[in-house]
C-alpha cells in the first residue's frame, strides 16, 4: 500500500477514537514551550561576521539558548497567544529579562487578526485580515501532548525559514502558536529551520473560556497593516545582512 495512503488511513482510524474529545475541544488553554537554540540560529546565518559568531558562542555556550513558556487560549473560532510568564530566562537560569509586548489574536470566523508586538524597541498594533499560509501535508504522524498529529510544511520567504508543523483534528480549530494556522486542526508543535526554534505543546487543558479569551480591553501601539510590518522586517533583515549582524536580536526568529 502507498505509504501516504497508509499514513492518512492510520491517522483517520486513530482520530475515530477521538470523537468524544473533539466534541469537547471547543475551548481551553494549550501550554507551549518555545526552545530557542541561539548557536544553531547563528549557524543558519552565513552572513554573520566571525566576531558575531564568537560573541554568540561566548554568550550562549553553556546554556545553548532559552526556553520561553507560552499560552494559547482558544474558544470556538478564536485564539489568543501570548507569554505565560512576565520574565524570560536562559535554560540554565543564569539570565532573566522582561518579556517584550507580544499578544496575537485570530478570529477565523471573521478572518481578522489583531496583534500587539514590540519590535526594535517600538510597540505596534497590527490589525488586518489573516494572511493565508500555503501548507503541504506530509506522510508522517506522531504523538504530541497526548494527541495524534499529522505533519505539514511551509516556507517563510521573509525570514528564509522552512517550518514543519504537527497538527491534530481532535481539536477542530485552524489555529496554532506564533503566527501560524490554517491547517485542518490545531497545531501542537512547530519546528523552525531544523530545530533552531522548536515550539511544543506540553499540556492541553480543555475548559470553558471567557469571551475575548482574556485580551485587554484596549491595546495601544503604532497602528500597522501586515504589509507595513512585513516591509519593516524585510528592511531590518536587509540592513543586518549588510552589516553582517544577527537580525534576530531585535525581531522574533
Amino acid at each position: 500500500m502507498n505509504f501516504r495512503i497508509f499514513s492518512i488511513l492510520t491517522f483517520c482510524l486513530m482520530c475515530l477514537g477521538s470523537t468524544t474529545i473533539s466534541a469537547q475541544a471547543e475551548s481551553g488553554v494549550i501550554s507551549f514551550e518555545r526552545n530557542s537554540n541561539w548557536q544553531k540560529i547563528a549557524l543558519e546565518l552565513p552572513y554573520l561576521s566571525v566576531e558575531e559568531k564568537d560573541r554568540i558562542q561566548l554568550t550562549w555556550g553553556k546554556s545553548g539558548g532559552n526556553i520561553t513558556k507560552m499560552n494559547l487560549n482558544f474558544k470556538d473560532e478564536q485564539t489568543l497567544y501570548t507569554y505565560a510568564e512576565d520574565q524570560g530566562s536562559t535554560t540554565d537560569g543564569s539570565w532573566t529579562w522582561r518579556q517584550d509586548e507580544f499578544l496575537l489574536t485570530r478570529d477565523y470566523a471573521t478572518g481578522l487578526q489583531k496583534d500587539l508586538v514590540e519590535i526594535l524597541g517600538k510597540v505596534y498594533l497590527v490589525e488586518d485580515s489573516i494572511v493565508p499560509v500555503k501548507w503541504k501535508i506530509l506522510n508522517e504522524i506522531k504523538d504530541v501532548a497526548g494527541y495524534i498529529c499529522m505533519k505539514a510544511e511551509t516556507r517563510d520567504s521573509i525570514k528564509n525559514q522552512t517550518i514543519h508543523a504537527w497538527f491534530t483534528d481532535a481539536i477542530p480549530l485552524r489555529g496554532g502558536p506564533e503566527y501560524l494556522g490554517g491547517l485542518p486542526g490545531m497545531i501542537l508543535e512547530l519546528n523552525i529551520n531544523n530545530g533552531a526554534v522548536v515550539i511544543t505543546a506540553t499540556k492541553v487543558d480543555l475548559k470553558p473560556m471567557p469571551d475575548g479569551l482574556g485580551a485587554p480591553a484596549k491595546m495601544k501601539g503604532k497602528k500597522f497593516t501586515q504589509a507595513q510590518m512585513n516591509a519593516l522586517l524585510v528592511d531590518h533583515i536587509k540592513t543586518s545582512i549588510e552589516g553582517r549582524k544577527n537580525p534576530y536580536w531585535g525581531i522574533r526568529y
